[in-house]
């Protein structure tokens, strides 16, 4: 019986393993070499597993992974715009690598499929995929280096999902836009910080609109600008501010 049991677990373990390495292969473009980064880039804190007295998550990943997806879409549109100035770069980096794209991003490509997490907590699963599409980021820059993992960055990110001229066009400054829109008609428009959660290594931030005393938009991001956008945005969206 506790054989039997032993390599009922074996084998689901070995199927679990095979799902991660055809999604890492089908996402990324190339078989992982070291799958434990991947595992791990997949396992958000609300699932952390303790070793040694420390709960191992996706949470160091992230942190590396922002850095590297940062870099390369820098490098990307360095190369592809080679006239713009500095100004005009960091506003189109910032408009792709927001956490709103990487969700809509990170939901395209799959990741929901594969990322463990507490699936209980509604507002987690809010942000939780763009946060897992930087560890997976920052797995593949560990498992294959900068060079592959920039390839995976352009060639399974931003070509499929980014149309550079709507991102150029757009106007994504939406705080500033409810702003105007709340002068122009005389609405009294105000932004809360209503929660923050402190993780291992970086903060969440969830903010919400107010119009004149009613909640509207709430957005979530890893800084409190960031949240602030992601509300305005949708507050834009549900009031159709344009």
């Amino acid at each position: 019986m506790v054989w039997r049991l032993i390599k009922s677990g074996q084998a689901s373990s070995r199927q679990r393993d095979k799902k991660l390495t055809d999604a890492v292969r089908n996402i990324t473009g190339f078989a992982p070499g070291n799958l434990e980064l991947y595992k791990l880039a997949t396992l958000h804190s609300s699932r952390a597993t303790e070793v040694n007295g420390f709960k191992q998550s996706n949470e160091r990943l992230e942190y590396l992974g922002d850095a590297v997806l940062g870099a390369a879409v820098a490098d990307y549109l360095f190369r592809k715009y080679p006239f713009k100035d500095e100004g005009f770069l960091t506003e189109i980096r910032s408009r792709m690598v927001n956490r709103e794209s990487l969700n809509q991003v990170a939901m395209k490509i799959g990741l929901k499929e594969i990322v463990e997490y507490d699936d209980r907590n509604v507002q987690l699963q809010r942000v939780i995929l763009g946060n897992t599409l930087e560890a997976l980021v920052g797995a593949a820059y560990l498992d294959k280096g900068y060079i592959r993992a920039r390839k995976f960055v352009v060639d399974k990110l931003i070509q499929p999902y980014f149309d550079l001229d709507l991102v150029i066009s757009s106007d994504t400054n939406y705080k500033s836009k409810i702003i105007e829109w709340g002068q122009r008609l005389g609405r009294k428009i105000r932004f809360e910080v209503i929660d923050i959660k402190k993780e291992r290594n970086h903060k969440e931030f969830t903010c919400q609109v107010i119009v004149d005393d009613q909640a509207n938009g709430t957005g979530y991001g890893s800084s409190k600008k960031k949240a602030e956008q992601d509300a305005a945005q949708k507050t834009c969206l549900a009031l159709g501010i344009q």
